[in-house]
């Protein structure tokens, strides 16, 4: 089955995701996507993750694609205007990408170019449905296309943010727009994300838990300080800050979150934030 066609029959899948390198020599980094081919559904491939620039990710979700492994291809919104938007998305089902991932995108202030001009000309929902408009053979105005594509789309929802109403409404926005499956910011707490999934579960979309394997305790309590939405218990840094063998508890916790999730949510989107060789093992250890 294709990820599109696990999306639709809401089997609970394992997704993970891969920064390409800032440079052309793409050797390691699709060796690390090797250790995982066939045992995750799909590997996402990140559009210049936290405004870092990088090899692009529909170049190299074509490699993954001839080594075949399917990818999620994700598209921000903060680099390109309408026309490159589209004209990206005829190119990359070309290319025989079908998955793609929208998010508005990072400010460049925030990456290693800050004086790069931010274009933003369409936001998240915006080019949701300027895909769904190519899908019905036309551009945003109207013209029609000579052939059109057809894509599996999914989006990102935050939900430990706190009020958590205007991201229902975003959420209800996106797939209103053609959003099919939705991945997570990081869960590290189980029992908001409990009450989030029995709030949207009418939404009739599966939600996939973002999982983050923690470097360290210090990483732990910048993300509680600086990445809005994410909340690590105290217990779990001071697992990270007292064990001897701080990759191993990482591992351990990541895989331990994903045994409570998975009657909870309907996957899992591991992250491992340049740290791809720990993929495998955190499913080993989590059963998967």
């Amino acid at each position: 089955m294709t990820f599109s066609e696990k999306v639709k029959a809401k089997k609970f899948m394992v997704t993970s995701e891969i920064g390409p390198p800032k440079g052309v020599d793409v050797d390691s980094y699709l060796a690390d996507a090797g250790l995982v081919k066939g045992r995750v559904d799909a590997i996402n491939v990140t559009d210049l993750q936290s405004s870092m620039m990088r090899l692009g990710s529909m170049a190299f979700s074509r490699l993954l694609i001839e080594r075949g492994i399917e990818p999620i291809f994700q598209m921000t919104c903060r680099d390109r205007n309408r026309l490159a938007l589209q004209s990206d998305l005829l190119s990359a089902y070309v290319l025989g990408i079908r998955n793609v991932l929208i998010l508005t995108g990072a400010h460049p202030a925030l990456g290693d170019h800050p004086e790069a001009k931010p274009v933003y000309d369409l936001d998240s929902v915006g080019l949701l449905r300027a895909a769904r408009l190519l899908e019905k053979g036309q551009d945003m105005v109207g013209k029609k296309l000579r052939g059109a594509p057809k894509f599996c789309l999914g989006a990102v929802v935050n939900p430990g943010v706190d009020p958590l109403e205007p991201e229902l409404i975003k959420m209800e926005k996106k797939i209103e727009a053609g959003a099919e499956f939705f991945q997570t910011q990081a869960i590290f707490d189980i029992k908001p994300f409990e009450q989030f999934v029995k709030t949207v579960k009418d939404y009739g979309v599966p939600v996939f838990a973002g999982i983050v394997v923690l470097k360290s305790a210090d990483m732990a309590r910048f993300m509680n300080k600086h990445v809005p939405g994410i909340f690590i218990p105290e217990n779990i840094i001071n697992e990270i800050e007292k064990a001897e063998d701080k990759d191993a508890k990482s591992i351990e916790i990541a895989a331990r979150l994903i045994k409570d999730l998975k009657g909870l949510a309907g996957g899992v989107h591991i992250m491992s934030i340049g740290v791809n060789k720990k993929v495998p093992l955190v499913m080993d250890a989590a059963g998967l």
